[in-house]
């Protein structure tokens, strides 16, 4: 069974989709007719689209096909990994400001930084977004990231 066929990351797409247009106020992607089909293009998105839980260090839960290859990691093993992983523990720090920074404003369209892949290849992301995931009862659930450009150092 693929990723976006599976009930849980169906679900999943539509919390990104939906609070992606309530935060920032248009789509992420064109809607499809369905969320297996919103599901389903949102994984073969040709943007890095990326999420991570609500633990004490939270853990990537989601990362379509863009960001499995540019972390270059299966997705089994994207979504084991601490999202601190994905930065340098030199840039660690200012990734938590722009979460803090995130968690208070609801989300951040200028971010800019540096990122490293899981065999150490290091990316610069001229310009993200940052947004909240909220599920349908209101409760927070995570945080999300999406990106089009990057440029590996």
């Amino acid at each position: 069974m693929e990723p976006w066929e599976q009930p849980r990351w169906i679900e999943h797409s539509q919390i990104l989709l939906n609070t992606y247009r309530h935060w920032v106020g248009s789509d992420l992607i064109m809607r499809a007719t369905s969320p297996e089909a919103d599901a389903r293009a949102l994984f073969a998105a040709p943007m890095v689209v990326v999420s991570h839980g609500t633990e004490a260090d939270p853990v990537l839960n989601y990362g379509n096909k863009t960001a499995l290859n540019l972390w270059q990691m299966d997705i089994d093993a994207f979504c084991h990994t601490p999202s601190r992983l994905t930065a340098e523990p030199v840039h660690r720090d200012e990734r938590d400001r722009l979460l803090e920074r995130t968690s208070r404003d609801g989300f951040v369209d200028d971010y800019s930084g540096i990122r490293i892949s899981s065999i150490g290849q290091r990316f610069f992301i001229p310009r993200a977004t940052v947004w909240n995931l909220v599920d349908t009862t209101g409760r927070r659930v995570g945080q999300a990231a999406t990106f089009s450009e990057w440029r590996l150092l």
